[in-house]
């Protein structure tokens, strides 16, 4: 499932979720419905109508109105950036344990991981030829750096990796640049991900890669990348749109670009860091978990207040009005706030290792990672009978006109439960991803 929304309506709608998927009979488990008639489940989910307007009107217009808003805005404003192994992440991590436990949440802890560290370091990109420019880089996590005084290299504009590997002659001892259409972040990104090493496969000294953004305001995006074993790792870096743009033309026009490459960034020992976990214990399953999650690691050029801090503030504000109401679910709700989400997914993929022998008692996983929006609706993927019940469900939302339903799903952070045969489909959404289970 899924949702849109600003911090407050949505946390009703996550709070709305929760209530279903823990205070009722376990509807959300297939052994459980499968055999029950649509009009009782019906009937059940109804029931929770007055519960639902409670948390709605604590939420929308109670004690609780734009209280994850004003906890995410000093948390950012206090802590800054949070980049994968820093100081600042440390910092994130105790002040979010603290907050958590002064909130009185349950059996409020913090889970060791080792995570990546990798620090960025000074960065340019100066075109020399055919006219000199200075042009707005950032540098790609994991990116190794450039040898002291930097890289200077003629450079080969291509549009695909289909094109670089036909024109693969002409590649060696040059700077690739990406200047990729846009056609959807989760297709485009794969530029980023694997544009070094697919460049340094055809002999590049370096690659450069147009920003997986459909707009753009001379404003690089940083992101990870991987590195293939076996190949040679190069710099690399992404440009603002504008940049790919203008080098693409210049080429077509047969232009000669060269271009001189600084960037002092480093792979450091991983370092250790923790996941910061909190609790509402449930009251008759309290080994069943509902996991809501969402990362607090950002990236080191901005303060990562949407990406995701709101998802964290969505993640931590949904058991606050559960706990505020005085409600005792059935299962034990869990919050999980991920560290080095931006690096891979490291966190969650060590949280998994962790505690994937207890599967069975995942009954649903939600991550919330893909911006904060105003609400709108959910998105779901499942059977036919289940999809029916969500329908049901989201008739609750009709106070905040949330009443859409849609498809599909995602999440870096749990990924991992979809593969290893959790029951259901993963959900996605501008607000929310689950996995109903």
């Amino acid at each position: 499932m899924t949702i849109m929304g600003q911090c407050s309506n949505g946390l009703v709608y996550l709070a709305l979720l929760i209530l279903i998927g823990c205070l009722n009979q376990g509807f959300c488990k297939p052994h459980v419905y499968k055999d029950k008639p649509l009009k009782e489940i019906s009937n059940k989910i109804s029931s929770y109508a007055d519960i639902a307007q409670k948390i709605i009107e604590l939420a929308v217009y109670g004690k609780a109105q734009n209280r994850s808003y004003e906890r995410l805005a000093v948390f950012a404003d206090k802590i800054g950036h949070r980049v994968s192994g820093s100081k600042n992440l440390d910092l994130a991590i105790k002040y979010m344990y603290n907050a958590l436990k002064e909130d009185g949440l349950e059996n409020v802890h913090l889970e060791p991981v080792k995570v990546p560290h990798w620090v960025r370091g000074e960065e340019s990109a100066v075109m020399l030829l055919p006219r000199n420019h200075t042009m707005s880089i950032l540098g790609l996590g994991s990116s190794v750096g450039t040898p002291k005084g930097g890289i200077e290299a003629e450079v080969l504009v291509v549009e695909s990796f289909d094109e670089l590997k036909r024109r693969a002659n002409e590649a060696k001892g040059k700077i690739v640049v990406y200047n990729q259409p846009f056609v959807s972040y989760g297709e485009t990104v794969s530029y980023r991900a694997s544009g070094a090493s697919e460049a340094a496969k055809v002999g590049a000294v370096a690659s450069l890669i147009c920003s997986v953004t459909p707009f753009s305001i001379y404003s690089p995006h940083t992101g990870w990348q991987w590195y293939d074993s076996g190949v040679p790792q190069i710099p690399t870096a992404c440009i603002a749109v504008e940049d790919a743009q203008m080098m693409a033309r210049m080429a077509h026009r047969g232009t000669k670009i060269v271009v001189r490459l600084t960037m002092g960034a480093q792979n450091l020992p991983d370092a250790e860091s923790f996941n910061t976990v909190a609790e509402i214990i449930g009251s008759q399953h309290p080994e069943q978990v509902v996991l809501l999650s969402g990362h607090l690691d950002s990236w080191d050029v901005g303060q990562g207040a949407m990406d995701d801090g709101g998802g964290v503030a969505i993640s931590w504000e949904a058991l606050s009005l559960i706990k505020d109401l005085g409600l005792r679910p059935k299962r034990t709700l869990r919050t999980v706030l991920w560290t080095a989400e931006e690096a891979g997914g490291v966190g969650a993929a060590q949280y998994y290792q962790q505690h994937k022998g207890n599967i069975s008692n995942f009954d649903l996983v939600m991550e919330s990672d893909l911006g904060t929006f105003v609400p709108m609706g959910l998105q779901f993927t499942g059977s036919d009978k289940a999809r029916a019940i969500m329908k049901e469900v989201m008739k609750l939302l009709t106070p905040i006109n949330v009443t859409s339903l849609e498809e599909h799903g995602e999440g870096t952070d749990i990924n991992m439960w979809m593969k290893a045969g959790v029951p259901g489909d993963p959900v996605s959404s501008h607000n929310l991803t689950m996995l109903i289970g």
